[in-house]
């Protein structure tokens, strides 16, 4: 049983009408790549909100006063898992400069739609892990096992999970439900909650492989 206590659905008109433009099956790869951007963009805004903020003196061209802004202590790290996720960082980068982007390589075995690793960057000391915050990217969140992988990655870092957050576009129910399965408090950020997987673990009505229409491949 999914909890949808735990996924914040962002669906204000700007999303929903890139979210149509996405799905639609005759726009081409520079379309959906314009689109995703867009989504991912007020995605990113909304997971920035658990950010811890500090207050610093600034000099304005009238006054000085005390303006809040980022804890610039924290390490934020953004976990684009490749391919498909790749489309978040220029816009994650451009949103939170200060962030390190780590890349995870997993592709999905299509017999038995478990991820099969090539590629981790995410070998890094981990000191103060309370003051690390995680965004976890992948447009799609189908059968839930790629994100599960990604983060458990950071949490036998010790990093808490409360400080994780998973970014997609599209979710099916399944997906959300294998997460909240081996980690209930974690919270997942989409766009959409679609109807199901397929029998080939495609979301429906989803739009089609991520990678192959972001990538024209």
């Amino acid at each position: 049983m999914v909890n949808m206590e735990k996924v914040r659905i962002i669906n204000n008109p700007v999303v929903l009408l890139n979210l149509c433009k996405m799905r639609d099956k005759d726009t081409d790869s520079q379309g959906v790549r314009i689109a995703t951007r867009k989504i991912t963009r007020c995605l990113l805004y909304e997971a920035a909100k658990n950010l811890p903020l500090v207050e610093r003196e600034v000099a304005t061209p009238l006054t000085t006063f005390m303006a809040k802004t980022v804890n610039p202590d924290i390490n934020l790290i953004i976990s684009p898992i490749l391919r498909a996720g790749l489309i978040f960082t220029d816009e994650a980068i451009d949103i939170l400069p200060q962030a390190t982007i780590r890349h995870i390589g997993m592709y999905r075995d299509e017999k038995t739609l478990k991820p099969v690793w090539y590629y981790n960057k995410v070998p890094m000391e981990a000191d103060n892990p309370e003051n690390f915050y995680i965004y976890i990217t992948d447009p799609m969140l189908a059968t839930g096992n790629s994100l599960l992988a990604a983060i458990d990655l950071y949490t036998q870092k010790g990093i808490p999970v409360e400080n994780i957050k998973c970014i997609c576009i599209i979710a099916a129910p399944e997906g959300i439900e294998n997460i909240q399965k081996h980690y209930p408090d974690i919270e997942i950020i989409t766009a959409a909650v679609d109807s199901h997987l397929n029998e080939k673990g495609y979301i429906v009505p989803g739009m089609g492989d991520a990678g192959d229409r972001i990538f024209n491949t």
